[in-house]
């Protein structure tokens, strides 16, 4: 894959293909997302130790970071929100689909009462959990949550997810070398946080949900 995504970085075209693979992701989760995501911001760093300021090198052009990460936090908002409306208007269908699945009935109960109680942090997490993303979308759209309130925490999840990607795989790069060991190392990273991201969000609700405020905790 460094290869392919190599032979992109000089090319506006790889800020294309990574919105696309983010923003398909939410209906296709198999999609390697954020493998892709880190693999190109490996790649910048690849380029950033070759770029020299010696007069008369040849150089080549550095994705940007900054745009790369934008595209990637943009291109998940937007997918969220599009699978959200469409699960608004599944009707009866998605209804009945969602109360067949355990999964899915689970954390459109537990989204539901993380929304309600302010506690959204559940959508940020999600992200990071495979197949997180499809299912608080769909599931936030299902039980007809206001958009303002899920959209704010989608915007914050896609953000917080984007910068973490990319961070891994500059770093990565920086750090490993810009070759399959960096890159797999980051990867690995991406793969742990959402280990861990997916152990949270299977957590009983109660364990999720913010007391109110005058509350105890064990009430």
């Amino acid at each position: 894959m460094l290869e392919s995504v190599g032979a992109l970085t000089g090319s506006p075209w790889i800020y294309a293909v990574v919105a696309l693979s983010v923003l398909l992701d939410v209906f296709l989760p198999v999609l390697p997302s954020g493998v892709l995501v880190i693999a190109a911001a490996t790649a910048a760093a690849a380029s950033t130790t070759t770029v020299t300021a010696a007069a008369g090198e040849a150089t080549r052009q550095v994705p940007s970071l900054l745009v790369l990460t934008l595209c990637a936090a943009t291109a998940s908002v937007l997918g969220d929100l599009v699978a959200y409306r469409l699960a608004w208007r599944g009707g009866d269908r998605l209804d009945r689909a969602i109360a067949r699945s355990r999964r899915l009935t689970s954390a459109q109960e537990r989204l539901g009462a993380a929304l309600s109680r302010g506690g959204g942090m559940l959508v940020v997490i999600a992200r990071f959990a495979p197949a997180g993303r499809s299912v608080v979308s769909l599931g936030a759209g299902a039980a007809h949550r206001r958009v303002k309130e899920f959209l704010p925490w989608s915007a914050v999840a896609g953000v917080a997810w984007a910068v973490y990607s990319v961070g891994l795989g500059y770093f990565g790069g920086q750090w490993l070398g810009a070759g399959w060991l960096g890159t797999a190392v980051s990867v690995l990273a991406l793969f742990l946080a959402g280990a861990l991201a997916a152990l949270v969000v299977r957590r009983p609700a109660h364990t999720l949900a913010v007391p109110a405020a005058g509350a105890p905790a064990g009430s």
